[in-house]
């Protein structure tokens, strides 16, 4: 069993043998109680395969239910939120998840359907959703990839598939950083498995993924964070969900020393250690708006139609400020509104997330 300060990496192109072999040199059932309840939790934040960068492989959490299954647990769930605007169930089906557990006979918990409970934490009360608490061992599976508003997403960020849709509107308001780490207060990772096969850096919601076959393993969430963080080139103090993680005990973010083991080489044309940098491109991007409490589907959709609209050769034309938000609610400003929370503007794009598909056409006729 590795302990806290540990992280092992293993490399190649088969995930299931990998996370097979990252599990016998941790040896997780060293810990686990034979009649525990073992929850796996995957990121399915949209229904798209893993394929597109943006959830976890279906393989991988396959060979997490294989090896605990040889070694004789049989109490294991899969549970899982996507974002405000898709359904959980969708991203079952799509991401490969319901045929995961017709095979392996492993229930899947929708937690957007579960019940929750108000915790109070560091002056914050935060509502998390009753399953994840019946759980006595918390298998965090996260993808390593961008995102628009926080520059990457991994274990802590993962954990906020663990609240009530309205609850995650609510860590917009507050700014995401400060209750996503204090989340990680009230929630106990005991082992974390990170997907880096093929995460998308520069996009939460996938479409431009980038070939990385590694899977990365440990038990300290804000290591392992700040492990991804430096793969991508961030200090933690660009990521402030980190260090504000380590203030208030979650984990360690001490990278130099930390017991790093890489079980195997890359294969690949460079060397396993190298950083695999985002294209700034959500920076360039984000120029155009105007932002204020945004959920992340609703700015994620806005960031991917500006990208189409770019790749048209329409951007530049565009000369009006975008807005968006929940502080936007029952205002009204010169500019483009985008989404439900900016109703009251003349000029709106109406949705909750709206499609990006809606919003480049009609960006597209707004730049004529």
């Amino acid at each position: 069993m590795i302990g806290k300060n540990g992280i092992r990496i293993i490399y190649g192109d088969n995930p299931k043998q990998m996370v097979k072999k990252l599990l016998e040199v941790i040896k997780p059932e060293e810990e686990i109680e034979k009649n525990a309840l073992i929850g796996i939790k995957p990121n399915l934040v949209v229904a798209k395969p893993s394929s597109s960068g943006a959830t976890t492989s279906p393989e991988i959490v396959a060979g997490i239910i294989e090896y605990l299954k040889s070694r004789g647990y049989e109490k294991i769930v899969i549970m899982e939120s996507s974002w405000v605007g898709d359904r959980t169930s969708e991203a079952f089906k799509v991401c490969g998840y319901e045929d995961l557990s017709r095979r392996y006979n492993v229930p899947l918990i929708d937690l957007q359907k579960d019940k929750y409970t108000e915790y109070e934490i560091d002056g914050m009360r935060i509502s998390i959703c009753d399953f994840v608490k019946k759980v006595g061992y918390l298998i965090n599976v996260p993808v390593l990839k961008g995102h628009c508003q926080t520059k990457l997403t991994c274990a802590l960020k993962n954990m906020k598939g663990c609240i009530p849709n309205f609850e995650k509107r609510k860590f917009h308001t507050m700014g995401l950083h400060k209750p996503i780490a204090c989340l990680n207060r009230l929630i106990n990772q005991n082992l974390i498995i990170v997907d880096g096969m093929n995460g998308d850096l520069n996009f939460e919601e996938g479409g431009n993924p980038v070939q990385m076959n590694r899977i990365i393993a440990g038990k300290d969430p804000v290591l392992i964070d700040a492990y991804a963080a430096h793969l991508m080139g961030f200090s933690i103090e660009e990521v402030p969900y980190i260090f504000i993680a380590e203030s208030i005990g979650v984990g360690s973010a001490d990278l130099e020393n930390a017991d790093i083991v890489e079980l195997n080489e890359d294969k690949g044309k460079d060397s396993g250690a190298r950083k695999f940098t985002p294209s700034r491109r959500v920076q360039q991007l984000s120029r155009h708006i105007v932002e204020d409490s945004a959920c992340s589907a609703c700015y994620g959709s806005l960031i991917y139609a500006l990208e189409r609209l770019d790749e048209k050769g329409l951007l530049s034309r565009l000369k009006e400020k975008l807005y968006i938000g929940q502080n936007f609610k029952n205002k009204k400003y010169e500019g483009i509104g985008i989404g439900s929370c900016t109703l009251g503007f003349d000029k709106c794009v109406k949705g909750c997330p709206p499609k990006a598909r809606d919003i480049v056409e009609y960006l597209k006729r707004a730049s004529q």
